[in-house]
């Protein structure tokens, strides 16, 4: 369960973890108000559950109330990503000197919490990962102890931290841990954890996943569940009883069973491409759901073309067919769909679709290696 920064914020804080002061705003009149409150220059930060809200002008500066008032009515008329900004928070703004990254993950390989520090924070971690691997220090949680002092200590020092703030960055890095562990939570992060000028530590940003499975033991954070703001089409996918998780790309895809859905997804990968979506129709599904299936997946304004991929057992070609049609005329003409059909009554399926605005891929790789140059003649 992804939540807010406000929230995440507040859940480190009860571990010790500085935190600027502010305040959620649902209006403009609010947000000048807290800056009033504030009494300094603020930052307005759109509340969604996506990255890249700086990038997409969801945080903006405010020298003066007025000037926050300006700034906060602006990005509650955005949507990022898909999402209507409901929430500002408004923080008093930081004089930063440095950044860090602090981060803990779960490596599913080791089976355990790993710990990612860098000197190199505010920026994607990824990009760091993939032009400078060095700049990132790495090291697993023993769960039996959880993350000790020295060894805080010693991964900050490594990382190339000040050795002024190695002591208070190492109790805020001791602190994510407990919290991460605490809060069973998949994905903890301070990015960045700003150093100011005045050598004090704060987190400017902070991220938490929580694993939904052990919301039972947290029933505060199950409070916190915003299904329909976190993401609409999940939510109403969920309503609709499909099974849809999004993704960051822009290839649809769309396919019967769990397993041969992550398959198509790994092979859209694989020849250069990138899933926008899961989406699957499940057995037996009829010419309904796989209409259904289409539109939901045409609706996410990032999909540049949909993949079918369709083998069929309790799953009839000719009903799938029947769906493709259906959902065609409310398609885009220039949406690229690309269907691989086999197996129950594929033939008759493909007879249905032979004046259909489509193409063919005679199997898995073929179909994905269609649909990912017709999206890349869209970028």
């Amino acid at each position: 369960m992804k939540i807010h920064e406000y929230q995440a914020k507040e859940v480190l804080a009860r571990y010790g973890v500085p935190i600027q002061a502010g305040h959620v705003a649902h209006t403009a009149e609010q947000a000048e108000a807290i800056a009033r409150q504030l009494t300094g220059p603020v930052v307005i930060k759109a509340q969604v559950y996506v990255g890249g809200r700086g990038k997409a002008g969801g945080i903006q500066f405010g020298d003066t109330p007025q000037q926050a008032y300006a700034a906060a009515a602006h990005i509650l008329a955005m949507h990022i990503k898909g999402l209507k900004v409901e929430k500002v928070l408004v923080v008093s703004k930081l004089d930063i000197q440095e950044e860090y990254y602090f981060g803990i993950v779960l490596d599913r390989k080791t089976q355990t919490p790993v710990v990612m520090v860098s000197h190199e924070g505010g920026i994607d971690i990824e990009e760091v990962a993939a032009t400078t691997p060095e700049k990132i220090i790495t090291y697993p949680i023993d769960m039996h102890w959880g993350l000790r002092p020295f060894e805080a200590r010693d991964i900050v020092a490594r990382a190339g931290l000040p050795h002024q703030v190695i002591n208070k960055a190492a109790t805020i890095l001791t602190a994510l841990a407990q919290a991460f562990i605490e809060s069973d939570a998949s994905l903890a992060e301070i990015n960045p954890l700003a150093l100011t000028t005045d050598g004090q530590l704060q987190a400017a940003d902070a991220k938490l996943v929580l694993d939904d499975n052990a919301l039972f033991r947290h029933k505060e954070y199950a409070a916190w569940a915003a299904p329909a703001e976190s993401n609409l089409l999940e939510y109403e996918a969920r309503q609709a009883g499909l099974t849809y998780v999004k993704l960051d790309g822009d290839v649809g895809i769309i396919g019967n069973g769990a397993g041969l859905v992550m398959a198509t997804l790994d092979m859209v990968a694989r020849v250069g491409g990138k899933p926008a979506n899961f989406l699957d129709i499940g057995g037996g599904a009829k010419a309904e759901i796989m209409y259904k299936a289409l539109t939901f997946v045409a609706r996410d304004v990032q999909v540049r073309g949909i993949l079918v991929n369709i083998f069929g057992g309790i799953t009839r070609g000719e009903e799938v067919a029947q769906g493709i049609l259906m959902a065609q005329a409310e398609l885009l003409n220039d949406m690229p769909i690309v269907v691989r059909l086999s197996g129950t009554d594929a033939e008759q399926g493909k007879a249905l679709l032979k004046d259909a605005r489509l193409a063919w891929g005679k199997d898995m790789r073929e179909a994905a290696e269609k649909i990912v140059a017709a999206v890349g003649t869209k970028r």
